[in-house]
């Protein structure tokens, strides 16, 4: 069987795999690599790669419901919690008092929310970064939000740091979790065992929030 992967080439000096969330595979191979070595070491790791995309937590996009309505007493998540929805008369901004309060007439603009989460994530999520490198005693050049879908966080290999906007709804131990996972990986390339040990001493909490991402990454995946 033919095993399909994108090659990404970066400035590190070791070659490592990775399996996505939707099945994908991911090969980030130092600048110069032979395409006949990289597929040596492809295939040499083809039972592992197979293995890890049966895994539960890898799954194919599934059909979603239209996600949700923005209409009075629905609910949406946010930092691991459903708060409810109110619909207000009058123009305005949306506005967060414990509950969603939305103006009428941005309830059939579903960017308005969208661009609510991501203005949170920004504010909340951006500045740990920096907490937990000084941590963990890394250096990174960028933190920054973005807008993949089954991707939580990644470290790119020139050293910046990409943060799912999604993460805002889960609770703040889950994004403390991606974080620091990300972030070790300025220490350790591969999921190693020195890698889970230098999460897991920050982040004690590592096993729980990798349920609750698993239990519950189908929900942020939704755009709202």
């Amino acid at each position: 069987m033919e095993l399909n992967y994108k090659i990404v080439f970066s400035r590190r000096k070791t070659l490592t795999i990775t399996v996505e969330r939707d099945r994908s595979v991911v090969v980030t191979a130092p600048t110069g690599t032979s395409p006949q070595k990289i597929h040596q070491i492809v295939e040499s790791r083809k039972l592992w790669i197979y293995e890890k995309t049966r895994h539960a937590q890898k799954y194919n996009p599934l059909p979603h419901p239209p996600g949700k309505e923005l209409i009075t007493g629905e609910s949406l998540l946010y930092l691991g919690r459903n708060y409810r929805i109110e619909l207000v008369e009058g123009s305005g901004e949306i506005r967060f008092e414990q509950k969603f309060i939305v103006p009428r007439m941005l309830a059939n603009k579903s960017p308005a929310l969208r661009n609510w989460f991501i203005a949170r994530a920004e504010d909340k999520i951006l500045p740990r970064v920096a907490m937990h490198a000084k941590n963990l005693g890394v250096k990174f050049k960028e933190a920054k939000i973005g807008y993949g879908k089954y991707r939580w966080g990644s470290c790119t290999p020139s050293d910046n740091v990409i943060l799912n906007w999604r993460l805002i709804k889960s609770p703040m131990f889950v994004i403390d979790y991606v974080l620091v996972h990300e972030l070790a990986h300025l220490i350790e390339q591969n999921h190693t065992p020195r890698f889970w040990n230098i999460v897991r001493v920050q982040i004690p909490a590592m096993e729980k929030a990798k349920a609750w991402l698993l239990k519950n990454g189908v929900l942020l995946e939704q755009d709202l």
